[in-house]
């Protein structure tokens, strides 16, 4: 399915159905297969997964279109309106789930609850060795920028610590997936090189959004991946801390990635926390 956005044309999955709705948000340089396992076995509820103009979406975005993270948050809330969700489960993982924090600060109203799994939080940003080299080669140019990416192609370059070798512990077809697009059209580049310049240019932004969080009076379950190496545990903790009605909950044997390295489990979890 397409939507025709304020900053262009977003793609989308709805499984439809009456129960419960929850919207899924993926990450800088992913796509809304990200989540494919967990609405797989979700079958229950309504899942809503948009592709953002965040590197992998396969329609560029119009010239003027705002793609700082602010800009891109309210693209999302944009979404979310024009397709009238209401009551809405609102996860989040990597940079989605620093995507539903701006929104969180901002109020949310069609947000009843909140998943944050592990994602970049506080000064976390860009997020360990991985987002930091993704940041530098936002100084590139769109053209030079697309010659770098070239070597993702390969499987032992995407393996790397500077890649996606931190995120997924399985997830390696997923990603060889996300990049075709930057690959192969000069307008996903461009949007893709604005969209790390921006974030480059707000390293503190999460930190003045952290600030606000305590007024998010809704509930929130924080999932953090027990090995993560991208994004710190502890921030999970912290996380839950601030939120009046956080709760955390740690899962094994995954990396930052916990919709790819452990799809039933992360289901099982929004499904507890949709009942509850």
């Amino acid at each position: 399915m397409e939507i025709e956005l304020g900053a262009g044309t977003v793609e989308y999955t709805d499984t439809g159905g009456p129960g419960p709705v929850v919207v899924f948000v993926h990450g800088l340089l992913m796509d809304g297969s990200l989540w494919d396992g967990p609405v797989a076995a979700l079958a229950e509820h309504r899942c809503v997964v948009p592709t953002l103009p965040l590197g992998a979406h396969r329609h560029p975005m119009r010239e003027d279109a705002d793609l700082s993270m602010p800009g891109i948050a309210a693209l999302l809330a944009e979404f979310l309106e024009c397709l009238d969700l209401r009551d809405v489960t609102l996860a989040g993982v990597d940079t989605g789930g620093a995507l539903v924090q701006l929104l969180m600060a901002d109020g949310a109203p069609r947000v009843s609850r909140v998943v944050l799994a592990s994602c970049d939080a506080f000064d976390n940003f860009p997020p360990g060795l991985t987002g930091k080299t993704l940041f530098l080669t936002g100084k590139l140019s769109p053209g030079l920028f697309g010659l770098f990416m070239q070597q993702m192609r390969l499987k032992a370059v995407r393996r790397l610590p500077i890649a996606f070798g931190r995120l997924t512990k399985r997830g390696d077809a997923v990603s060889a997936r996300w990049i075709r697009p930057l690959l192969s059209q000069a307008g996903v580049r461009r949007d893709t090189v604005r969209v790390l310049r921006a974030a480059a240019a707000s390293p503190g932004i999460l930190v003045e959004v952290a600030s606000r969080l305590s007024a998010f009076d809704r509930p929130v379950l924080v999932v953090w991946a027990r090995e993560d190496r991208v994004m710190p545990p502890e921030h999970g903790t912290r996380l839950a801390a601030l939120l009046p009605k956080g709760k955390l909950v740690e899962v094994a044997d995954s990396y930052t990635l916990v919709p790819l390295d452990q799809p039933a489990e992360f289901a099982r979890l929004v499904r507890e926390f949709t009942a509850g």
